[in-house]
């Protein structure tokens, strides 16, 4: 939910809407998760110490500590805003600011003396494989529209969506509880691939901001690596946990967050302006 999202970015081809604007209506979601992560954290702590013992820290001298914001965060924050600061400016599009952020990688990797052959050559190969993943999925996913659009399908939906004796607001309710319970056994990719061309006929026909609708379903794209049974990020963190961990304990200790991610989707199904503020001041 922090930019830059390379499943934000691909939410936004998906839905054909823009990148950069989805990209900044997540950054003040994705703030008040982090808030909210850290306040439970904190608390939890305070209640419960011994799942956080303390340790002794060795003070550190006040010139050691600017010298390494100055050596080790600065840089990073320039990436930053090579990427998302550029965006905001209006001084880049999505596609320029990704050329400079990449082009600063290089730069800082050749200023840290870890710029070789080797590491171009992987980064080369890297990136070609996922621009290419990324234009199969794009493909895949215009061709899936374009049958449902051929079909009828796409005019069939929108019609049962408008149709309903609900509030649109129930009905993109409605839409986010579709999104919650394929998260629990499928993958936030293949979600976005079959539900995307279903469901911006039915956002734009019920009058709702495509950015608007993308940074809710993020949310839920977010949620779906981490809700049980098989979320990706519940297995990842199975396999980095202390053997004696079970799943049992990686369920319970996820469902907190999961509780927060579903404050924080109805703050912004409640107040639309937290995700669109930034986006409606960027340059």
């Amino acid at each position: 939910m922090i930019p830059p999202s390379a499943l934000g970015v691909l939410l936004a081809c998906l839905g054909q809407f823009s990148v950069g604007k989805l990209l900044m209506a997540i950054i003040v979601p994705g703030l008040v998760m982090a808030l909210f992560y850290a306040i439970y954290i904190t608390v939890r702590c305070r209640l419960q110490p011994s799942i956080a013992p303390s340790y002794e820290v060795t003070p550190t001298p006040l010139l050691e500590k600017l010298v390494s914001t100055v050596r080790y965060v600065l840089p990073l924050g320039s990436i930053v805003f090579l990427v998302v600061g550029l965006i905001f400016l209006g001084v880049a599009t999505p596609t320029e600011a990704a050329a400079l952020g990449a082009l600063g990688c290089f730069i800082l990797a050749f200023l840290y003396k870890g710029l070789n052959w080797e590491v171009v050559r992987t980064c080369l190969g890297g990136t070609l494989q996922v621009t290419g993943m990324m234009f199969l999925i794009l493909t895949g996913s215009m061709a899936f529209a374009q049958l449902l659009a051929f079909t009828g399908a796409s005019r069939g939906l929108v019609e049962l969506a408008v149709g309903l004796p609900l509030a649109p607001i129930f009905v993109l309710m409605a839409m986010q509880l579709v999104l919650l319970i394929m998260g629990t056994f499928m993958d936030p990719l293949s979600i976005m691939m079959v539900t995307l061309p279903i469901y911006m006929p039915i956002v734009h026909t019920l009058g709702f901001n495509p950015v608007w609708f993308g940074a809710i379903m993020l949310l839920n794209m977010e949620m779906a690596t981490r809700t049980p049974p098989f979320g990706l990020c519940l297995f990842v963190m199975k396999g980095v946990a202390p053997p004696d961990t079970t799943m049992g304990d990686i369920y319970r200790a996820a469902l907190p967050f999961l509780g927060f991610d579903l404050i924080v989707m109805g703050l912004i199904i409640a107040f639309p302006m937290l995700a669109l503020w930034l986006p409606m001041v960027m340059g």
